[in-house]
């Protein structure tokens, strides 16, 4: 799969514009990584785990009629996890420092996703299907039997 270099470049930027950012993941909500800029951490396996905590911060938000999650945050001793949806589809995950300033984080990833939102298409591919054409061609002539009998008896 070849990733668009707008993609890349926006999880360069963000890396740029957060210097306690460890890493970032993006990908699909299924687990599939899109594309990442993680040095020193495993990206498939934060994908698939991120993937994981989304579907169970979803049944959250809807067990208490909040609506649609738009991000999560996990606090740990040395630092934060952050993801957030973007799109129906796709799910940027970023880990960060414990000395991260976690407002700065939100408000860089929320406008980074907007961003990719604009770029990423995550949609499945309708099926390809063949086409028909206009006129169909004639369709099979079926022999009546008494002529095929005639022809074998000709012969």
């Amino acid at each position: 799969m070849t990733v668009d270099q707008a993609v890349l470049a926006e999880l360069a930027n963000l890396r740029h514009r957060l210097p306690e950012l460890s890493g970032s993941v993006l990908a699909t909500t299924d687990g599939m990584v899109v594309a990442h800029d993680a040095h020193g951490i495993e990206p498939d396996s934060l994908a698939a785990l991120a993937a994981a905590h989304l579907a169970l911060a979803r049944r959250f938000a809807h067990a208490v009629n909040h609506g649609e999650l738009r991000e999560s945050v996990v606090e740990c001793d040395g630092g934060y996890i952050t993801s957030y949806t973007a799109g129906p589809n796709a799910l940027l995950t970023l880990v960060t420092s414990g000395d991260a300033n976690l407002a700065m984080v939100h408000l860089e990833a929320r406008r980074a996703v907007r961003r990719l939102a604009r770029v990423l298409v995550l949609e499945p591919a309708a099926p390809v299907r063949p086409e028909i054409p206009a006129q169909p061609g004639p369709l099979a002539r079926r022999t009546p039997m008494a002529t095929l009998q005639n022809a074998i008896r000709g012969h």
